[in-house]
């Protein structure tokens, strides 16, 4: 009996991986209902082509495995294959992405992408948008730069630290990235769990962008239409999962 219930429950958990490893890259029909869209099908660009115009970059980028992945191009941020960006732009959203890491690597889940705005490393940085940080933590030394932690993982790159008790799992595991923005307000989610939130009407937040590196850029912190991209630091990176779900303006939550 005891060996029966046994290869009984192991046919169940065997099952049930079968079908979470069907469902990647898939929305179900909930899902479906409720308004989502894939931006990545699992096996090819589409959707998605270089944040320096043209095609999809020939060298840096890799579809594999179900994942579209950063391949290790020494380190420069856009310096080999470059960001990829998606074909279209979008304003009030709910953005839903798997990400995994490289030890010590960085990169990034940019939107309200502006494609004018390409002033670092004279046009070979990223472009300028919000960007979702990802990171691994411990090994990359960004991690201690910026002011209170607003440059580690989910955080509002070089704007608002994430929650310090965020439920990050480790480096080679992945991890959900969730970003929602309708009207002037925003939120970062990690793993189902709210890591931060803004404004960008209130004074805090003019406040924060008064002292951030892009104080510089007067279309920038005002929301409105952007790119999403996917960043090329130069580490080895993969996403997927990448759904989105647009949502009726205003500044409901």
């Amino acid at each position: 009996m005891k060996s029966a219930l046994a290869a009984f429950v192991f046919s169940l958990s065997f099952a049930a991986s079968t079908v979470s490893a069907q469902v990647v890259n898939t929305l179900t029909p909930q899902e479906k209902t409720d308004g989502w869209r894939l931006l990545f099908d699992g096996k090819t660009t589409d959707g998605w082509r270089s944040a320096r115009g043209g095609g999809f970059p020939a060298v840096g980028w890799v579809v594999k495995d179900g994942a579209i992945t950063v391949t290790e191009t020494g380190g420069e941020e856009a310096g080999n294959g470059g960001d990829i960006v998606t074909t279209r732009t979008y304003e009030n959203f709910e953005l839903s992405v798997d990400f995994k890491t490289s030890p010590g690597a960085n990169s990034g889940i940019m939107y309200f992408v502006d494609l004018d705005l390409m002033p670092w490393h004279n046009g070979h940085g990223s472009p300028i948008g919000f960007e979702y940080q990802v990171l691994d933590d411990a090994l990359h030394p960004d991690a201690k730069r910026g002011k209170n932690g607003d440059r580690t993982v989910a955080s509002l790159y070089d704007m608002i630290p994430a929650a310090a008790d965020k439920p990050i799992k480790p480096v080679g595991e992945w991890n959900t990235a969730r970003i929602v923005v309708r009207g002037q307000h925003g939120e970062h989610w990690l793993n189902g769990v709210k890591v931060l939130e803004y404004d960008l009407d209130s004074p805090e937040f003019k406040q924060i962008l008064a002292e951030s590196k892009y104080h510089v850029f007067p279309s920038y912190g005002h929301g409105g239409k952007g790119y999403i991209l996917l960043q090329d630091h130069g580490f080895p990176v993969w996403f997927r999962n990448i759904k989105i779900r647009e949502l009726a303006a205003g500044t409901g939550r």
